[in-house]
């Protein structure tokens, strides 16, 4: 089990880790193109101060799409008791507990540390799961909050966001450059053009898939962490398994949300499969049985 926990942080690493040089390559050849290469990095700067907003505003965003309303002890006393008790075992502060009216089971965490955590429910996903299994889901979205998840994903949209708006300037700057008859103006126009396009590549592409992969491994690592938290993997895969039968698009669903819950609420198809934000649930139970088998 902690070194399913291990493997994970470090694929995290790694994955984010080359970006962030590919980031700072692209933002290199610009400087050396241009002879200004603090414009590409002031680009940066701003990028990462819109995602330094992004990352204190997720928790409210996330509550307003997702039309949760936040309850009490005596709304809802079997949720809240699973979520104070789960708390509680880690020394965790309890986070505020939200439920969202809809059929469709699922749930979710978000929050940029513990002491500022939300957790939230479908009213679906109570309907269909037993203490064990409710218990398990809960205990996965604190594995986010404990893993601090949303300071990664912020870390990640970042980087992506650098790349595309730095594509961007390249192309503004390739065209008014192109105004120039000057032989070393038409030279740098050909290089922030191929700039601007190796960026939207990158943006539109990689950066994509970048994201994908970084939620796929956070999902395994908040099962590994969720099974840590309860000592009983097979409530949280029993759910997984319930999540694959009954599980079905949200009312309110966005793909901007959707690396947050603990099942895709879209379904995706054969195309968005390659940048789904979630592993085959097939997998995900099967990595839970190996951590079973440890204890």
């Amino acid at each position: 089990m902690y070194s399913a926990i291990a493997a994970n942080k470090r694929n995290t690493f790694l994955i984010v880790g080359g970006f962030v040089l590919l980031l700072g390559g692209l933002a290199y050849w610009w400087g050396t193109a241009s002879g200004n290469g603090s414009s590409a990095f002031w680009i940066i700067a701003f990028v990462f101060g819109y995602a330094l907003f992004q990352y204190f505003a997720a928790s409210s965003l996330a509550i307003a799409m997702s039309g949760a309303h936040q309850i009490q002890k005596a709304d809802n006393p079997r949720l809240w008791r699973i979520v104070e008790n789960l708390s509680i075992s880690q020394g965790m502060p309890m986070p505020k507990v939200y439920i969202i009216n809809d059929p469709a089971p699922n749930a979710f965490a978000t929050g940029r540390d513990p002491k500022n955590a939300v957790v939230a429910a479908t009213t679906g996903l109570m309907d269909i799961m037993n203490d064990s299994e409710l218990e398990g889901v809960m205990a996965h979205e604190l594995g986010h909050v404990k893993n601090y998840d949303i300071r990664v994903s912020t870390i990640v949209f970042g980087l992506v966001s650098a790349v595309g708006i730095l594509a961007d300037f390249a192309i503004r700057m390739a065209w008014f450059s192109g105004a120039s008859r000057n032989r070393d103006a038409g030279q740098l126009q050909i290089v922030l053009i191929l700039i601007g396009v190796a960026g939207w590549i990158i943006a539109a592409l990689i950066g994509p898939l970048v994201s994908a992969a970084v939620s796929r491994q956070r999902e395994y690592l908040a099962d590994a962490t969720g099974a840590q938290i309860t000592r009983y993997p097979e409530g949280l895969a029993s759910a997984l398994q319930k999540l694959g039968e009954y599980g079905r698009p949200m009312r309110r669903s966005s793909s901007s949300m959707a690396h947050m819950y603990i099942n895709d609420p879209i379904k995706p198809g054969f195309v968005e499969r390659a940048f789904s934000t979630h592993p085959p649930i097939p997998k995900r139970i099967e990595r839970l049985s190996k951590i079973g088998s440890s204890f």
